[in-house]
């Protein structure tokens, strides 16, 4: 049974709560990732934001994103799981709490993020690439 620090993205970007909603969606436009980690000053992961909360939040609120502060709109206690745990352990988190990302730790330490690309890219190499789920699989990875 694999365990979730088997499939996580072990690079996690991060972002701090002084920063705008502008910030955060260009650093994740440059590092080409969908979320980052609020950290406070100590360097403690304290929340998540997502393209969609960026989405949501700014036009909604019918603000400039420039001035709308991450604080605003990050996602606070973060979904976390252990490095140790099971990939269906991880999954069931997910599902359970209804959430698209999950940070996983080593203690108190964030060492990783999971996604629903690394669910994808972990049943990908359980296919034989002529399984048409492995296309399916493929498909939906193109359109994350």
């Amino acid at each position: 049974m694999n365990q979730i620090s088997d499939i996580m993205s072990k690079k996690v970007e991060t972002i701090k709560t002084s920063d705008s909603a502008k910030d955060a969606a260009k650093k994740m436009l440059d590092k080409n990732v969908s979320s980052l980690v609020i950290v406070d000053e100590n360097g403690q992961s304290i929340g998540i934001i997502t393209e969609r909360d960026i989405t949501r939040g700014v036009c909604t609120h019918d603000v400039l994103s420039k001035e709308f502060m991450i604080q605003h709109l990050m996602t606070s206690p973060l979904t976390t799981i252990d490095s140790n745990s099971s990939v269906e352990m991880a999954a069931n988190l997910m599902l359970q709490k209804k959430v698209r990302h999950l940070i996983v730790k080593d203690g108190n330490k964030t060492v990783g993020i999971v996604t629903a690309t690394n669910f994808i890219d972990y049943l990908n190499e359980k296919l034989d690439p002529i399984d048409p789920n492995a296309k399916v699989l493929r498909t939906l990875k193109d359109e994350i």
